[in-house]
């Protein structure tokens, strides 16, 4: 199992544009409609390539977040899952 660590928490408008066309192909995905304050985590996952993206808004608790990383076959560190439970 891959480890999932947080690479920043960001609005639309902020977003780096190296991450861009991951967010893009998630809310695309998703059939989401950004507005420029939401909330997105990127996510990398750790001896991979990848990028996850979390579009804060959609989850209710860090379990959701941990069973959607779970599922993609990465397990949440400790800080990201502490950062991202202030932020839901």
């Amino acid at each position: 199992m891959f480890i999932a660590t947080l690479k920043g928490i960001f609005t639309l408008k902020d977003l780096p544009e190296e991450f861009r066309p991951f967010v893009d192909y998630k809310a695309g995905l998703e059939k989401k409609k950004l507005s420029d304050d939401d909330e997105i985590a990127i996510i990398s996952i750790k001896g991979t390539q990848s990028n996850h993206v979390l579009f804060l808004s959609s989850y209710n608790s860090v379990d959701e977040i941990r069973k959607e990383l779970e599922e993609a076959g990465a397990k949440i560190n400790h800080t990201t899952l502490k950062i991202l439970e202030g932020h839901l």
